[in-house]
């Protein structure tokens, strides 16, 4: 197993790490709306979304995969409400149509309103 360390996501904040590399599988971390060079979270559900993808993106290409090789995804809202507009913008990104699981939580650290992680194999 190899760790995933990259200065395009922001870093883990607690005791894990933003994703590993086993076999042919990459498996990021679930990545938050953190802008990893400001450290700032977006207002919105759209644009936190944006940048959550932005980051799940960072992640599988230090990994060596991306967005075409992804199989599954878990990703988590704080309302069901904002599932639509979620929606909107995870589709740009995930244009393979992998698995996924969404649910809404309680909460999620930093306040966020949603958070992704992805499970893809090697390009």
């Amino acid at each position: 197993m190899k760790k995933i360390v990259t200065e395009k996501a922001p870093g883990a904040i607690g005791p894990y790490c933003q994703g590993v590399v086993h076999g042919d599988l990459v498996i990021t971390s679930g990545q938050i709306p953190v802008d990893p060079k400001t450290g700032f979270v977006p207002e919105g559900i759209a644009r936190q979304a944006e940048q959550s993808c932005q980051n799940v993106g960072a992640v599988l290409e230090a990994g060596g995969s991306d967005f075409d090789h992804v199989l599954k995804t878990t990703c988590f809202l704080a309302s069901m409400d904002d599932f639509a507009a979620f929606n909107e913008v995870y589709g740009k990104y995930f244009v393979s149509n992998p698995a996924r699981s969404c649910v809404a939580v309680k909460t999620l650290p930093k306040g966020v309103l949603c958070e992704i992680e992805a499970t893809a194999e090697m390009k």
